[in-house]
């Protein structure tokens, strides 16, 4: 899998925990120079420390694009050409639909959607011209299903997915591949945030009809790794007719849906 990677320059965002760290892990093992974007500095330094140099830390919030535009330029100064660009970075704050604020909306849509779109758009505009790259964006089942309490991430994460299969096809005339990888519940400071007591895995993994929701078949809550993983898989040469595709890494949570 390290074909297509190694020797390459990956842009990740919202590297500081959970699944961005995973991926910016996953990426330097495989051989490329990982550029780590996120607003937290010290939660940087961890994924930064033991990676042997190959993960750089850059502080960045993807929701203001002016900073973002900057950074970018900045790995490609000081990295390389940029090869791959994965954006993880997101936010979640629950509530139902007539519980949400403007702002609560706002700032999810700033987070999940928008940044989402700045770094695909200032990371493909570098990559045309050289007719060479990979984009993944890290989405959610979510965006495929009805959640309750979720609405504002769900709808955020929706419109993520379609603006990268879109650009997907914008971009195959340049060779360019575009993907997500949804995943499910997944081991994270974000997921353990939704759960009241030691219990709350148990109940994750066994669904809850009161909320329409359904369990894990598998039996287990994804650990960071295993979105990680799927998404080395797809930035290698080994996923080099795959574009425009979506799959969901949660356990058969959705049923696929």
């Amino acid at each position: 899998m390290e074909d297509g990677i190694r020797g390459g320059v990956a842009v990740v965002t919202g590297a500081a925990r959970g699944i961005g760290a995973a991926v910016a892990g996953a990426l330097a093992s495989a051989g490329a120079a990982v550029a780590a974007i996120d607003l937290d500095a010290d939660g940087l330094a961890k994924t930064v420390a033991g990676a042997d140099g190959r993960v750089l830390p850059f502080t960045a919030d993807v929701a203001d694009s002016a900073a973002i535009a900057e950074v970018v330029g900045q790995v490609e100064r000081e990295l390389g050409p940029i090869t791959i660009g994965v954006p993880v970075a997101g936010i979640l704050r629950p509530g139902s639909v007539t519980d949400t604020s403007d702002e609560d909306w706002a700032a999810t849509f700033a987070v999940n959607t928008t940044g989402v779109f700045t770094v695909l758009r200032e990371v493909s505009r570098r990559m045309v011209p050289r007719r060479r790259g990979v984009l993944v964006t890290v989405g959610s089942n979510a965006a495929g299903v009805p959640r309750t309490g979720m609405a504002a991430y769900a709808a955020s994460k929706a419109a993520a997915t379609m603006l990268t299969r879109c650009l997907g096809l914008e971009l195959a005339g340049s060779g360019i591949r575009c993907n997500i990888v949804s995943p499910g519940s997944t081991d994270t400071e974000m997921q353990r945030l939704l759960w009241t007591d030691e219990n709350g895995a148990a109940r994750v993994i066994a669904g809850d009809p009161a909320q329409f929701r359904a369990g894990i078949p598998l039996g287990r809550i994804a650990d960071p790794a295993d979105i990680a993983d799927a998404v080395v898989f797809l930035a290698s040469d080994r996923a080099r007719h795959i574009t425009m595709q979506n799959p969901y890494v949660d356990g058969g949570a959705t049923l696929r849906a």
